[in-house]
């Protein structure tokens, strides 16, 4: 590869950062909120936003895409999310059962 594709590449992925994105978020029980967010972006800040504007902890809720856990140093392009894709919010359920003397 020549000096000029390697600089033409690194311009790319510059670009490709810069870009605006598209997400939908959404709950299982069907409510969604959609997001504009460059592709350079963490999600930890658009996790953040979801919040806020649903009036939950930050901490209280989980975010999947395609399945895996979205951490706080993602952006849509290490994930390679294309726009109009959805991440999947879930709250996050803590629990077990507490034995009880008898």
């Amino acid at each position: 590869m020549s000096d000029g594709e390697q600089q033409q590449q690194q311009e790319q992925k510059v670009e490709d950062g810069n870009q605006t994105i598209n997400i939908r978020v959404a709950t299982s029980n069907g409510d969604e909120v959609f997001f504009k967010i460059k592709r350079s972006t963490k999600l930890s800040k658009l996790q953040g936003a979801y919040a806020n504007k649903v009036g939950k902890d930050v901490g209280s809720i989980r975010f999947l895409y395609d399945g895996v856990r979205v951490n706080e140093d993602d952006t849509p392009h290490t994930l390679d999310m294309e726009d109009n894709d959805t991440i999947d919010v879930m709250v996050e359920q803590v629990g077990g059962f507490t034995l009880q003397p008898c």
